[in-house]
């Protein structure tokens, strides 16, 4: 990733159209503010199904602008269908933002909420597309789940996760990371907003079909505390608000699979 971009005073979102025009130009940015009142119910929006192998899990890297586990996509063996999506896409990697306290961090806003963290699984459309390169700079290319956290209390699913943080606090820093069911990190209901947007960071392609679960996941003071200990560049520049503010909506339509 271009170095060019950040989440600092001289780098950071409010920046990214110097580099990145479409920041300021595209009609279908992410993240946004979701307001529920003004979504509507779409009946024809089927179940999520999440078929995730967790031996397809392969390393977690300090990508320095976040936290990154990435899966062996090479093979359909860890997909997700239904919902709003055609087809199946498999799962690349999932990553996370969060702030620099709690209550704030999220990227999507639901009624004005925040949240303390949001994670991201980001999949991709092998059926159409040859490449992830290539879908995820296609319309229809992407499709990534958002998942709040919710500080209120530990939460074991992501104890392995967080005691493996010690080994990439460094930028470039990258560890095996096997053996690993995501699904574990997803609440009990799957219920979703979705609509079209983009990716939230750059180049920050018009190309991801989004599934923001309406039920966040919980998490510690104690173990959100842990992914503030990671760092950008260096220990004088520690890894926290490492998010985008919601963009125009520009008209777009909000659809939810439940009442």
């Amino acid at each position: 990733m271009s170095e060019s971009w950040g989440y600092g005073v001289d780098n950071g979102p409010v920046h990214w159209a110097d580099k990145f025009p479409v920041a300021k130009d595209g009609r279908r940015q992410s993240p946004i503010e979701i307001k529920n009142a003004e979504t509507k119910h779409d009946p024809a929006l089927t179940e999520l199904i999440l078929s995730y192998d967790p031996s397809t899990a392969k390393s977690l890297v300090n990508n320095g602008h976040s936290v990154q586990v990435d899966f062996d996509d090479s093979e359909e063996r860890s997909v997700l269908s239904g919902g709003p999506i055609q087809g199946k896409y498999r799962l690349r990697q999932f990553h996370l933002h969060w702030g620099a306290r709690d209550g704030h961090g999220s990227e999507h806003v639901v009624d004005g909420q925040a949240y303390s963290a949001e994670l991201h699984l980001v999949h991709w459309n092998a059926d159409k597309y040859e490449s992830f390169e290539l879908a995820a700079q296609a319309p229809d290319g992407l499709a990534v789940i958002g998942v709040f956290l919710q500080v209120a209390k530990h939460n074991p699913a992501l104890k392995r996760l967080i005691s493996s943080l010690d080994c990439v606090q460094e930028k470039c820093l990258r560890i095996e990371f096997n053996d690993f069911n995501p699904h574990t990190l997803l609440p009990p209901s799957l219920q979703f907003w979705t609509y079209l947007g983009s990716l939230t960071t750059p180049p920050l392609y018009e190309s991801v079909i989004w599934i923001v679960l309406k039920d966040p996941i919980h998490i510690s003071k104690e173990q959100i505390a842990r992914f503030r200990t990671l760092q950008f560049t260096g220990p004088d520049h520690l890894m926290k608000d490492n998010f985008r503010p919601p963009q125009p909506l520009n008209n777009r339509e909000v659809l939810r699979n439940f009442q």
